[in-house]
């Protein structure tokens, strides 16, 4: 089976042809010669799924699926969820984003979060939507140089270390987008 993940992130890209690997091909926008950058408009991460995913579907017809992808910071009342990508500003800097988290959070005792994944697949014309969650609490202190995002301050439930500190396979084992991705990767074995 061949997907396209409707992805210019290189990373985001690698991570999950890992989990699909032995089942399905996937391909990222620039794989296919998809240059253009999809506007994320969406007031919800499943709108913003939903635009990415049906924009490459409408523009190529093959089966795809987006994901987007936020920080909910209790502290912040949900914040930045929708706009963590562009937390700190338009040019989407995750070091600018970590370095805001955390002044925000400076004051603040508690700093439970959690990071939400949510995709939308187009297969055969039909949508279909996954969601996955990882809980845990923002650092006092960027740490670990793996992944990406937020990674380096984001410590989950029942460890002592921040995801950008742990390997691939540690991350994939436990991560919101792991967890989303196997129901995604679940569903389609399900179907053939």
């Amino acid at each position: 089976m061949k997907l396209i993940f409707a992805s210019h992130n290189k990373n985001k890209t690698k991570e999950i042809a890992a989990i699909f690997q032995g089942f399905a091909e996937v391909s990222s926008l620039e794989d296919i010669g998809f240059f253009e950058e999809i506007a994320e408009t969406g007031s919800t991460l499943e709108e913003n799924a939903d635009i990415k995913a049906t924009a490459v579907y409408n523009t190529t017809s093959l089966s795809c699926f987006a994901d987007d992808t936020g920080l909910l910071v209790e502290a912040l009342g949900g914040a930045p969820g929708v706009y963590s990508a562009r937390f700190a500003g338009p040019e989407r800097s995750a070091e600018a984003n970590n370095h805001k988290l955390l002044q925000d959070l400076v004051q603040t005792e508690n700093r439970s979060a959690k990071f939400v994944t949510i995709i939308c697949m187009i297969v055969a014309g039909e949508k279909h939507f996954f969601k996955g969650e990882l809980e845990g609490r923002i650092a006092m202190e960027y740490s670990g140089s793996n992944g990406f995002g937020y990674d380096p301050i984001f410590i989950p439930n029942g460890f002592a270390k921040s995801l950008a500190e742990m390997s691939l396979e540690e991350k994939n084992a436990i991560s919101h987008r792991a967890k989303a991705f196997m129901k995604m990767l679940d569903f389609l074995k399900g179907k053939s």
